[in-house]
């Protein structure tokens, strides 16, 4: 699971990362954020509608466009890897709308006797990595939301110590 995750790596620095040019950095807020919350604004990389990359911030809690109202649930920050093709929310995203979400680091939190013991995990390196995304555009009530869910799956060997999910993370595209 992913329920809190840190995005202070500066927009052009994102930007030059991952492939997306000055020009298409379609952001509102450039501040550094530690402990990004669900139902708020968060950078993505997405396609644009001439197919190139753009950065762009989206609201974390996926909200399909095909729901009656604009109301965001908890339920929809995360989707598990192995339904997503299935499951109503997310099936058209994921055909159609991927995303990377820049990530410094995400918490996990373990269940322990004196209660959940936090921890922050990210790199080695310390540098920005992607998290599998989905987004969707909701268009009605005269508003228009774009937002986003993070993709989940089984926790791998190290993490499963914490939690039993993590978000997918993705490798760097090798040139």
């Amino acid at each position: 699971m992913c329920g809190r995750f840190a995005q202070y790596t500066n927009p052009q620095t994102l930007a030059r990362r991952f492939e997306v040019s000055e020009a298409k950095i379609r952001i509102f807020s450039t501040q550094p954020r530690y402990n990004v919350a669900p139902t708020q604004p968060v950078l993505a990389v997405r396609l644009d509608d001439e197919g190139g990359r753009e950065l762009v911030s989206l609201t974390w809690g996926l909200l399909p466009f095909w729901a009656k109202e604009s109301k965001l649930t908890y339920s929809t920050i995360n989707a598990r890897a192995e339904t997503v093709a299935e499951k109503p929310a997310y099936r058209q995203p994921f055909r159609k709308r991927r995303a990377l979400i820049p990530a410094d680091l995400f918490y996990e939190w373990r269940a322990e006797e004196t209660g959940k013991q936090p921890y922050a995990v990210g790199l080695q390196s310390g540098e920005p990595f992607a998290l599998a995304g989905l987004w969707d555009r909701w268009e009605g009530e005269g508003q228009r939301i774009e937002s986003c869910t993070i993709i989940v799956t089984q926790a791998n060997p190290l993490m499963a110590t914490i939690h039993d999910r993590m978000p997918v993370i993705l490798p760097p595209v090798q040139q």
